[in-house]
């Protein structure tokens, strides 16, 4: 099991639901980053469940961050942060009963028996709350050298919300201090009225995200197997529920002429940019200057209360199972300031690769 993303940034996830806490190392920080707790606590409460939209588990998340930082700055070692579990309830689960769309069969063949099953176990949503953790501290490093990362609600089930504007850095602002992962209100209207239909017929539903990235430089991320679209792909389907990717106008691009889909080149006050930015800000792997924006299609929560067809994978033979516990009727909502985390983690990793360690601690020293 590798638990590890990264190359010059690197974090390790561990942990299982049930377990007495989960947690994240990141390792290769350069030191002297400002780390500003009452930001980590604020994402921590965006992804933490607040409402009738989310599930009934209330964890406080009171994390601890056991090395890595003295004085509120990262000393350059590597910083573990521990969130302990303090609201479990294991009688739920039936070890055996493969609950359809979640990895308890696939996890059973891997790990022969061993795993640790209980609400998931490290396969778990719960191990996404140190995830935005240390990726509110990436946030933060990425601020002070001018680059934002935000995530919004585009679609759940049949409501919509408009899509990131051209320019997209005052939309991504205005997210930091949304209530609601979305850029209208009336989208979180309808949107929040999608989920709730959802929980009354004990059924749940999916959606798609929208991610921008502002300010990054041109000339970031490598061609072919580590492109820019190549890791946040491989960032963004880390994250359980997360079926589909697109960058920019995505799939979009099959319905039309490459005269409608290429984005010309101008000179804009002495920069060059694009007069579209259909290709999402990344051109053979790299970027080049416009922002970064991608779509992600997140699939409805597999945690059902109707009943469904399954098997017993201990004894041999089909059963049926309707689950228990408390579940997401949609992780839409709780998914964005996970994307935003682990978009942080690449754009953090390509940026010291392509600049150096202190690149990211350039604007904190003392």
């Amino acid at each position: 099991m590798k638990n590890t993303f990264g190359q010059a940034v690197a974090l390790t996830i561990f942990g299982e639901s049930h377990g007495p806490a989960v947690g994240a190392v990141l390792d290769g920080l350069a030191p002297g980053l400002p780390v500003d707790e009452d930001y980590i606590r604020r994402q921590l409460a965006r992804r933490r469940p607040s409402t009738t939209l989310d599930t009934a588990r209330q964890e406080q998340d009171c994390y601890q961050i056991l090395s890595g930082v003295y004085q509120d700055r990262t000393t350059g070692s590597p910083l573990t942060i521990v969130i302990p579990n303090e609201n479990t309830r294991s009688e739920d689960y039936t070890y055996g009963l493969a609950r359809p769309s979640h990895a308890d069969y696939a996890a059973y063949c891997k790990y022969h028996g061993y795993e640790d099953w209980r609400g998931g176990g490290h396969f778990s949503g719960r191990v996404t709350a140190p995830l935005v953790a240390a990726g509110a501290i990436l946030l933060s490093a990425l601020d002070r050298v001018g680059v934002t990362v935000g995530t919004h609600i585009l679609r759940c089930g049949g409501a919509w919300d408009r899509p990131f504007a051209p320019d997209a850095a005052a939309d991504v602002a205005a997210l930091q201090t949304a209530e609601f992962p979305t850029l209208t209100r009336e989208a979180a209207q309808t949107v929040s009225a999608e989920i709730l239909q959802a929980r009354e017929r004990q059924d749940s539903v999916g959606g798609i995200t929208q991610t921008a990235v502002c300010g990054l430089p041109a000339g970031v991320g490598e061609p072919w197997f580590d492109s820019v679209e190549s890791l946040l792909s491989h960032a963004a389907f880390s994250i359980g529920g997360v079926k589909g990717i697109e960058f920019g106008g995505g799939f979009s691009a099959v319905s039309g002429y490459g005269s409608d889909f290429n984005d010309a080149f101008r000179m804009e006050q002495g920069r060059v940019v694009t007069a579209t930015n259909r290709n999402g800000g990344i051109n053979g792997g790299i970027t080049n200057g416009m922002d970064v924006v991608f779509q992600c299609a997140v699939k409805p929560t597999p945690s059902i209360g109707q009943p469904q067809q399954t098997v017993d994978f201990l004894r041999g033979e089909d059963a049926e199972l309707t689950i228990h516990g408390r579940h997401d009727p949609a992780i839409i909502r709780r998914i964005c300031p996970v994307l935003d985390s682990v978009t942080a983690l690449v754009l953090c990793d390509l940026l010291t690769q392509r600049f150096g360690t202190d690149y990211l601690a350039k604007e904190a020293r003392p």
